[in-house]
């Protein structure tokens, strides 16, 4: 995929018209407002964040991560939080390469009982990172082989969603700015016009792409098929997987006050609650998950799409564990008249 930066003011509002004619183009919606719409700025803002994430709670081998859980608020709040966790996708890019990267968000606005991919026309989700180009095919199977699971959503349902796209920004950056270890490689005793084109076959067969899958409220059966359906793709060691949830929403707005006083303070008693969550998600047991789930009621958005994650894990070999590397909250709840969200980091290898 091209660099936005790489083409002209002009020409590429002229080329982002045609395509949103065409219903081709995934507009980056919340650029602007729950993160920056400048490219410069925002890749500045992603790399400065990266090169912050170093203490990780738990020791993570680097280039061997193959999912990570991510959070999806804005990044005045978030963004800190998921660069521990994409610092692992740009190292497993930089280690092996990636072919694709599935993002599995959940629904906020638009009510499903399965799970959605962009709708049919759709090739390109726009960030001011750099375009990010769609597995159409892989996209296009999923839903003719798994028709009860996978279905198709309008491009408006597409934009007005944020817990996909706040994913992207992070991913383009990575994947513009990160060689992996083929793409530089070109035999020495090649002519120049060989050597060339090695590279330009090179770049072509290691095009990343982009595979999201929006997961609706989904029941237990469907929630285990669908991690069935989409367990071979993550045992592709070719392929990377990104999930994406905050956690505990607590305050009286979220209709959630939960209050353990005998872990101390507010935000005491909420860090407590989810890490028990993040202890049962390491576990990678989808039913304990799921008794976690409905003895506390944790608010954690993304539940069914780290459900999924979980189905998926089930029975690969090697094992794959899931593994939380940074927690933080956007504030530290003292009274029941507080509010916070709580986000968490995690890489799964």
């Amino acid at each position: 995929a091209k660099r936005c930066a790489s083409m002209s003011s002009s020409s590429k509002q002229k080329q982002k018209q045609k395509q949103k004619q065409q219903g081709s183009c995934r507009e980056a919606s919340h650029a602007g407002s729950w993160y920056t719409d400048r490219g410069d700025e925002l890749s500045a803002q992603l790399e400065r964040w990266m090169s912050e994430a170093k203490a990780d709670e738990a020791e993570v081998e680097d280039g061997v991560v193959r999912a990570i859980i991510s959070p999806h608020a804005g990044y005045s709040y978030s963004g800190p939080t998921a660069a521990y966790a994409f610092k692992h996708l740009r190292a497993r890019h930089a280690r092996r390469g990636i072919k694709r990267v599935f993002v599995l968000g959940p629904s906020h606005h638009f009510w499903t009982k399965q799970c959605l991919v962009p709708a049919v026309g759709v090739d390109t989700y726009e960030t001011p990172a750099g375009d990010l180009k769609l597995d159409t095919e892989l996209l296009e199977s999923l839903c003719k082989q798994w028709s009860a699971l996978f279905g198709r959503m309008s491009l408006d349902v597409d934009e007005e969603e944020h817990s996909i796209e706040m994913q992207l920004p992070y991913i383009a950056q990575i994947l513009h700015t990160t060689e992996p270890p083929s793409s530089s490689s070109s035999a020495s005793s090649a002519s120049s016009t060989t050597a060339a084109k090695t590279t330009e076959k090179a770049t072509t067969r290691q095009e990343t792409l982009l595979v999201p899958i929006l997961v609706g409220s989904l029941d237990s059966a469907t929630t285990a098929a669908v991690g069935r359906a989409l367990r071979p793709h993550l045992a592709d060691e070719d392929n990377f997987f990104v999930i994406s949830s905050d956690f505990c929403h607590w305050g009286k707005r979220f209709q959630y006050t939960f209050y353990d006083k005998s872990q101390g303070e507010v935000w005491q008693s909420i860090e407590a609650l989810d890490r028990l969550g993040m202890q049962v998600i390491e576990s990678g047991n989808a039913k304990r998950f799921a008794k976690y789930l409905k003895t506390y009621k944790n608010t954690i958005c993304g539940r069914n799409p780290i459900a999924v994650l979980l189905h998926a894990m089930q029975g690969l070999e090697p094992e794959l564990r899931a593994r939380f590397v940074r927690y933080a909250q956007s504030s530290k709840c003292k009274k029941l008249s507080d509010s916070s969200v709580s986000y968490a980091a995690a890489a799964v290898c």
